[in-house]
């Protein structure tokens, strides 16, 4: 899966996450994580670290809708159903 910069900024601030404690979450650096979201477009780099990003945020409850996907306007996020454990352990870090 690809996603663009503007929906991992978006992801996570609907998580109400610290950029140290997704970078933290996922193992990677906080300055990659800071790269990502300062860049334009679909995300570019290690594989291993941008999948990482996304199945952390998908495991704290983000549902990513790509363009094309079935939704109404173009690519973007949705916050699924929230589990206690999907957000809790996130809840202070930053």
């Amino acid at each position: 899966m690809t996603i663009t910069a503007d929906q991992l900024r978006a992801a996570r601030a609907l998580l109400k996450m610290e950029q140290r404690a997704l970078a933290e979450a996922a193992d990677v650096p906080v300055q990659t994580l800071k790269r990502y979201e300062g860049s334009t477009g679909p995300l570019t780099g290690n594989y291993q670290n941008i999948s990482s990003i996304i199945r952390v945020l998908e495991e704290a409850g983000v549902i990513f809708v790509g363009d094309g996907d079935v939704s109404v306007g173009g690519p973007g996020v949705r916050l699924g159903k929230i589990s206690p454990e999907g957000v809790g352990h996130f809840v202070g870090n930053g």
